[in-house]
Formats: C-alpha cells, sequence, structure tokens
C-alpha cells in the first residue's frame, strides 16, 4: 500500500514532532508526507528536515515552503496537485495537531475500498487531553446554516459512534479523499483561506452524488486549533462567519435558498446573540456583513439537471440533521 499525507503547517512546532512520529510508526509499504508550511517563524521547517536525515526506506519527506501565509485551502491544494502528479489515488489530509493511531491508514483504505462512489473517509477524532472522549465523529450540516461536530464532548464508546455510517463532510484535519474526484467537482475553495473549507468540498461532492463516510475504526488524538490558538478568537470567528454564507451561497441553487432562508436567518440570529455574549458579537457580524458584500468572489457550483435527485436528497440530509440537533 502507498498513501500520500499533506500537513498544512503554520507555526506549529509544539505539534509537529509528535504527528510526525506518529506516522513513522505505521507499517505501510510506502509512506510519502508532504509538508506544505505557510511561511512559520518558528523552527517548524528546522524540525521537519531533520527527519529527511533518519535512514527509512518507507518514507520520502517533501517539503513546499511558501513566502507567505496562504491559508489552509491553498496550502492543501498544493499538497493535493503534487499527488495527483504522482498519479495517486488517495491523498491524506492531517492537521499538524493530531497523532494517528495504529492501523490508521489500513482502516481508512479499507473504507474507502467499499465503494467507488465514496469521495472521503472522516476519521474518529479524540481529545488528545482526554482521549476517552470525542472530538469529531463525522460533521454534519444543518437547515439553521450550522455545522455540528458529531459527538464532541462525548464518550468514544457510544455505539453510534463506533459503526460506520454516511456524513455530510469529512473534517479535513485527519480525512482520506480520492483523487480523481477532485478532477471532477473541484478542489478546496483557496477564497475560503481557512474554516469551513472541508464542509464546502463535501457539499459539492454530494451534489455530484459522492458520499463522504466515517470511518469509527481510524483513530487520531486532536489538540485542537493547534494554529488559531483557541476555540473562539478575534481570527476565526470573522472568518467562519464569513465562509459560512459562502457555503450556503456558492452551494444552493436560488430556490434552495429561497426555500431555507427563515431557517438561515433563525440560525445566524442565534449565532449573533451567542457570540454577543461571548463578547464577540461585532466580529460574527462582521463576517456575515462581508460573506453576503463579497459573495460574488465565489463561483456558485453549477446547476445541473442530472444532479436535481442530489438536492433532494441534500434538503432531505439538512432536515433531519436539523431534528438531531437536540442530541449529539
Amino acid at each position: 500500500m502507498e498513501i500520500s499525507v499533506v500537513i498544512p503547517n503554520y507555526n506549529g512546532n509544539k505539534f509537529l514532532k509528535g504527528c510526525l512520529d506518529s506516522l513513522k510508526e505505521e507499517k505501510i509499504h510506502k509512506l510519502q508526507i508532504i509538508l506544505v508550511d505557510n511561511a512559520s517563524v518558528d523552527n517548524s521547517i528546522e524540525i521537519f528536515k531533520s527527519y529527511f536525515e533518519k535512514n527509512n526506506e518507507n518514507i520520502e519527506y517533501h517539503l513546499i515552503a511558501n513566502n507567505s501565509n496562504l491559508g489552509f485551502s491553498k496550502a492543501v491544494n498544493q499538497g493535493i496537485e503534487l499527488v495527483v502528479n504522482r498519479g495517486s489515488e488517495y491523498v491524506c489530509l492531517l492537521n499538524n495537531d493530531v497523532e494517528i493511531d495504529s492501523n490508521f491508514f489500513n482502516r481508512l483504505f479499507n473504507t474507502i475500498n467499499n465503494d467507488k462512489k465514496i469521495f472521503s473517509v472522516s476519521s474518529k477524532m479524540l481529545q488528545y487531553d482526554n482521549p476517552d472522549l470525542i472530538d469529531d465523529a463525522g460533521d454534519e450540516y444543518t437547515l439553521l446554516g450550522w455545522t455540528k461536530k458529531s459527538g464532541d464532548g462525548l464518550d468514544k464508546s457510544i455505539t453510534r459512534y463506533s459503526k460506520p455510517r454516511e456524513i455530510f463532510s469529512s473534517c479535513a484535519g485527519a480525512a482520506l479523499y480520492r483523487t480523481s474526484i477532485f478532477n471532477e467537482i473541484g478542489y478546496f475553495d483557496e477564497n475560503f483561506f481557512a474554516y469551513m473549507e472541508d464542509v464546502d468540498i463535501g457539499y459539492r461532492a454530494r451534489i455530484f452524488g459522492y458520499k463522504n463516510v466515517y470511518s469509527p475504526d481510524a483513530i487520531v488524538y486532536h489538540i485542537g486549533s493547534g494554529s488559531s490558538g483557541s476555540r473562539y478568537n478575534e481570527f476565526k470567528i470573522p472568518l467562519a462567519a464569513r465562509n459560512n454564507i459562502w457555503v450556503i451561497y456558492k452551494n444552493m441553487p436560488w430556490p434552495q435558498i429561497l426555500l431555507n432562508i427563515g431557517f438561515l436567518a433563525i440560525g445566524f440570529l442565534i449565532k449573533y446573540i451567542f457570540f454577543i455574549r461571548k463578547g464577540y458579537g461585532d466580529l460574527y457580524l462582521k463576517g456575515l456583513k462581508e460573506g453576503i458584500k463579497n459573495r460574488n468572489k465565489i463561483k456558485k457550483t453549477e446547476f445541473k439537471r442530472n444532479n436535481l435527485k442530489n438536492y433532494f436528497k441534500i434538503q432531505w440530509r439538512l432536515i433531519i440533521n436539523t431534528f438531531k440537533l437536540i442530541y449529539k
């Protein structure tokens, strides 16, 4: 088995060694590790280069060093393009603040090989500091415009998160993708810079009739917010709010937007009140306004009549996921 791993990095020296060491322990035939560095000012690149000198015939190390911070989407696209040019069938995206469990890649492969219609496979992400608790067991999206990390904070042994299932989209922090489908649906949208880009590409895959699935046996331990620094901050909140507007504008045809506009308005209002209480209301509102104002920067996913049934399936999924908000 040959696997290519793309790790986007920005000032990740505190986490990178743990991530690389966990990859080194995997027993596979050939491993290609591509670090895409977004102009880190710490010693991340030096840490990565130190692995070049270690004698391991099964691992190739490649470095893409950008002169500025181009964002998550651009960075992973650079890595994916290198993998595609090599003719590799699959690419694994991995955040620098995760460490993989044993047989991680085998379990992802076993899942994606079950069905040619699978675009991505999401891992079971556990909290690094409390590995009995789930960090993310597959992402869902709702009529309210909310993304839900399934199982967040719950016990890892809960039955519904211990079985494979179809999900709305895979968290790009630790997921396997089928490279041939990128040519059909497009790569990660670089306008997003960071946040919601994985929901967007998962949404597009569903429009084209592909699946995103969750593999509970492919486990990683996730520190969380390794690059942004915290769950809520001045960098993340406006970006995520803007990109949420863009996910909707890009992927929903106008009739679907009109159908859902009431639910979306309620969802954004609730989030606005939530961030007011956190002291970030102005930042959230700024992001929403930017998303609406600059929506024409985003190219809408072309509506094709032969994908109509997929839009109906997506709409039904949004409805079901909204009702599922009452439990994790």
